[in-house]
């Protein structure tokens, strides 16, 4: 996958820029907690795990974000995945609903090994569920990706050697963004990388692309990618029914 290109910094790197970023962050929180019910995308993401960096992988997501009234659980989150590719993951498919299912993960394998495993109900944080994942499922989405941000955007903000600026006219596909990036220069031990960067849709105010790296090796290199996650052609408020989270769903090969 191509890294997008984004103009020169438009301010002074500090302290100042990682605060307006962490602002944009809250904001973009707020928004996605008042009005985004639910969304489709095409998840492209790439994780190091174990010390080796995988390949990229594609996947078709639905996502309805947990929504709370009256201190009740009006809309619980719910996950739904289908791979598209590596050929060996291609037709994989999951779904998660909170509060049911026992709270597991409902799937089923693709490539070869899915002609012949049966569709099984694994724990979120188990072996099988967790293979190859940095994180469960239950932190998927950009929703989560924003918290995320914003911890981490707040540890940062203790340090006097973090840097922070802003570039203009950064392009995810079709869509126009403003990218923070923020370095840590020192490997403290509880820094989780040397440099990250987010890229954040201009139209809807919702982060689409997050990249982290390790420290360099070598000066004035960039170390290997740690985690990168970005959600293409993002479609908000589609109307998603509790069809799209049924394994029972004629569209879907749980049980074909």
């Amino acid at each position: 996958m191509s890294v997008p290109k984004a103009e020169m910094p438009t301010e002074v790197p500090g302290k100042a820029a990682l605060r307006r970023g962490l602002d944009m962050a809250r904001e973009s929180l707020e928004i996605s907690k008042a009005e985004i019910r639910d969304y489709t995308a095409i998840l492209v993401k790439r994780e190091q795990i174990d010390g080796t960096i995988g390949e990229h992988e594609y996947m078709s997501i639905k996502v309805r974000n947990r929504k709370i009234s009256g201190n009740q659980l009006a809309q619980p989150f719910s996950v739904y995945i289908a791979f598209l590719k590596p050929a060996s993951v291609k037709g994989r498919e999951i779904i998660y609903v909170e509060n049911q299912n026992d709270g597991k993960i409902t799937a089923h394998e693709g490539g070869f090994k899915g002609r012949f495993l049966p569709t099984v109900s694994l724990p979120v944080d188990g072996m099988l569920a967790m293979r190859g994942q940095r994180y469960p499922l239950t932190e998927i989405g950009v929703e989560n990706m924003i918290r995320k941000l914003i911890e981490r955007g707040e540890k940062a903000m203790r340090y006097e050697d973090v840097t922070c600026e802003f570039r203009k006219g950064a392009k995810l596909k079709d869509r126009v963004c403003t990218v923070l990036e923020v370095t840590q220069p020192t490997q403290r031990p509880d820094a989780e990388f040397y440099q990250a960067q987010v890229f954040m849709d201009d139209q809807l105010n919702m982060p689409i692309r997050y990249v982290s790296y390790h420290w360099p090796t070598q000066a004035g290199g960039r170390g290997e990618v740690i985690e990168e996650y970005n959600y293409l052609n993002l479609k908000v408020n589609v109307g998603l029914t509790d069809a799209d989270f049924d394994p029972n769903n004629k569209a879907y090969n749980f049980y074909s």
